[in-house]
């Protein structure tokens, strides 16, 4: 298991740098859809933040010590977000507006979201276990796991807006 300094470090990354591809977008550009049947780059930032907004308060409340070791499923997360062969399926709950997005506002609320929690990160027992919400298909995860679901699903989507503004500027 990595140590806080670590994690903190991989958070502040992978938050860094889905901010700035983000931030690439034009205000027009962040609405258009790249390829039939495909997200928007406002699509895919509200989807972020649709399955990021609740975790300071997951993080902060309603926590049993673990009977197991802490990053235990962390192997199973990697696996299924940094597989970039397969397509997933976004539960409902997380699935997107049609918008049209604001991408000024998707960006401040991306980094209020991540603040809050790269501040959980660094200050509270990451071996702890989060009981208010169960992870679709893994169950209850510790706070480690849930900040590493973070960055894997960072890395993730920071890839597929990367592919979006590739074909955006290259059909422009």
């Amino acid at each position: 298991m990595m140590n806080t300094t670590d994690i903190s470090a991989e958070l502040k990354s992978s938050t860094q740098e889905l901010l700035a591809v983000v931030a690439k977008f034009g205000s027009e550009q962040v609405n258009i859809v790249p390829v039939e049947g495909s997200w928007t780059a406002g699509q895919v930032a509200e989807h972020l933040l649709k399955s990021e907004i609740g975790l300071p308060n997951l993080l902060a409340e309603n926590v049993t010590p673990t009977e197991r070791p802490a990053d235990d499923k962390v192997p199973v997360i990697e696996g299924i977000f940094l597989n970039f062969e397969t397509k997933l399926k976004a539960p409902e709950f997380i699935i997107p507006s049609n918008g049209p997005h604001q991408k000024e506002v998707l960006l401040n609320s991306l980094k209020e979201t991540r603040t809050k929690i790269l501040n959980l990160t660094e200050t509270t027992d990451l071996s702890m276990t989060c009981t208010a919400a169960q992870f679709p298909g893994l169950g209850e995860l510790t706070r480690w796991e849930w900040i590493h679901f973070v960055i894997c699903h960072s890395i993730r989507h920071t890839r597929q807006l990367r592919n979006i503004l590739d074909r955006l500027q290259n059909e422009s």
